[in-house]
């Protein structure tokens, strides 16, 4: 029987280095700061393979190329890993808003050659930073409108639109030498729960899952994708007892031996209550090991080397106990060790693309939809931008602008700006507007009835006002003129203000 130290000292038997080592080597934890902390460095020297950057590890990007750069000092080939999607989704420009349009504004476009431009941009920009494992893109089909976590960082409700625009993406990103990560497998576009609250749950048939949520996931194995990501949602139709980063019969079954997956499969952040509040955190990660993930993402909250000390030794003691196969922990450890071997060859192609810093502007004007009412008179002037600001699902945060009113600032030098939220929202727009032309930005307000009742009283007050809709368009468009973006990303806000002022 192998024995493991669990002081965090990393001693005991050969045996026992080689179970702890396989033990850290699955896990992708993230941390707090903005340099390299000890503990990680720490860990990385006994057998950590992979750390996760989220948006509170961001400054800028000589910043993260600083702090990469140092942990890689302690393993050349370690994963770096970041959850930047584009669009709404941003770490690296968390602070500004993303310069590259998100997945609905692509899928609006509906030009593979475009999302993989951008996303070829995307992964020369992180792997300049030295980020080499990135968490995206989402392949999820977006079938209802409602959903409260997916929407725009969806291509679309078409699966076939999905599937083409999900393989350009991985395609692009991967011809920079930055591994993607497909997700939410298998497919996490028809909920209407955040699986960061609760355990979301699609009851549909197989032959609608089949036909519908899983081309696009097959799309991405076909494109080469180095990762997928496991979803924490409950699909009875395949499992009806455990959701899918738990369940052997999605992971295993049908995502290795039914669709022929080789990669490596990452579990969605395992700190979400979806799992954490219904099976535990150490639990939770030992179940995803035993079926069938072979890296843990965890630390979207903040997390400590506590939590992964306790995580390393719950897999080392789940191995004793006989609960988690030995070889099922090596099997994983030695899948991300080749992911990061499959990084560290790739390095030099981030060197040999092209840079093409404004394919993200290019992609957010053309993704624009504008809609004139008759007689509509043009904006000259500056105006009162009144955001309505829903709130945000976890995914996003609330750390980043979004929004044309700092463009508007610009091109219409005197424009001011407000934000508001609830029921009496109409009220304190028009008063503080002051006379001034309305500018309406709107952020699914098919999703927010406060919303759209506030939207109904300005238009009905000031029916000259200007609406930006910046989520997934489902009202009707209205006002004088009206302006879909597909996203919020700051480039599509700037597409938007060029728009307001073209009138």
């Amino acid at each position: 029987m192998t024995t493991l130290a669990t002081t965090g000292s990393g001693s005991g038997s050969a045996a026992g280095d080689t179970l702890g080592r396989d033990a850290l080597a699955v896990l992708q934890p993230g941390f707090d700061g903005t340099t390299a902390p000890d503990w990680v460095r720490r860990r990385i020297e006994e057998g950590l393979a992979s750390v996760a950057l989220f948006g509170r590890n961001v400054v800028s990007e000589d910043q993260v190329t600083s702090l990469t750069g140092r942990l890689r000092a302690e393993r050349e080939d370690l994963l770096v890993a970041i959850d930047e999607e584009s669009g709404d989704v941003t770490r690296l420009d968390v602070r500004t808003g993303s310069s590259f349009p998100g997945n609905l504004a692509l899928g609006a476009v509906d030009d593979p050659d475009l999302t993989r431009a951008v996303a070829r941009e995307l992964g020369r920009r992180l792997a300049d930073c030295g980020v080499n494992f990135d968490w995206a893109p989402s392949a999820d089909v977006n079938a209802n409108a409602d959903n409260p976590v997916i929407g725009v960082r969806s291509f679309g409700a078409s699966t076939d639109l999905v599937a083409r625009h999900t393989a350009a993406w991985v395609e692009g990103l991967q011809s920079s030498g930055v591994a993607a990560c497909t997700k939410h497998f298998p497919g996490h576009g028809d909920t209407n729960v955040d699986s960061h609250h609760a355990v979301p749950r699609i009851d549909v048939d197989a032959d609608t899952l089949y036909a519908r949520e899983l081309p696009p996931f097959r799309a991405a194995i076909a494109a080469g994708t180095r990762a997928v990501m496991s979803a924490h949602i409950l699909v009875p139709a395949l499992d009806p007892d455990r959701p899918g980063t738990l369940s052997r019969r999605v992971l295993t079954e049908l995502l290795r031996e039914e669709l022929g997956y080789q990669g490596l499969i990452v579990t969605d952040g395992m700190e979400m209550r979806a799992i954490s509040g219904s099976y535990g955190l150490e639990n939770g990660v030992v179940l995803a090991i035993a079926a069938g993930a072979d890296a843990i993402c965890v630390g979207g909250g903040l997390c400590d080397e506590d939590t992964v000390l306790g995580l390393r030794d719950a897999l080392v003691a789940a191995v004793r106990s006989g609960e988690l196969p030995e070889e099922r922990l090596a099997d994983a450890a030695a899948r991300v060790r080749e992911l990061a071997r499959w990084t560290a060859e790739s390095r030099d192609l981030a060197g040999r693309t092209t840079p093409a810093p404004e394919i993200g502007l290019t992609g957010a004007r053309r993704a624009l939809t504008v809609t004139r009412a008759q007689g509509a008179v043009p904006v000259t002037e500056p105006v009162y931008v009144a955001q309505f600001n829903p709130e945000p699902n976890i995914a996003v945060g609330d750390q980043t602008p979004w929004g044309p009113a700092a463009e508007l600032a610009r091109l219409l030098p005197g424009t001011a700006a407000g934000s508001f939220t609830g029921d009496d929202a109409s009220t304190a727009v028009l008063a503080a507007a002051e006379g001034r032309r309305i500018v309406a930005v709107v952020r699914d307000e098919h999703r927010h009835p406060w919303m759209g009742s506030a939207l109904d009283t300005l238009l009905a007050a000031r029916p000259d006002t200007v609406v930006v809709e910046m989520g997934l368009p489902g009202a009707p468009p209205r006002g004088a003129l009206h302006i879909v973006t597909h996203g919020a990303a700051r480039v599509c806000g700037v597409a938007a203000a060029e728009a307001v002022v073209a009138g």
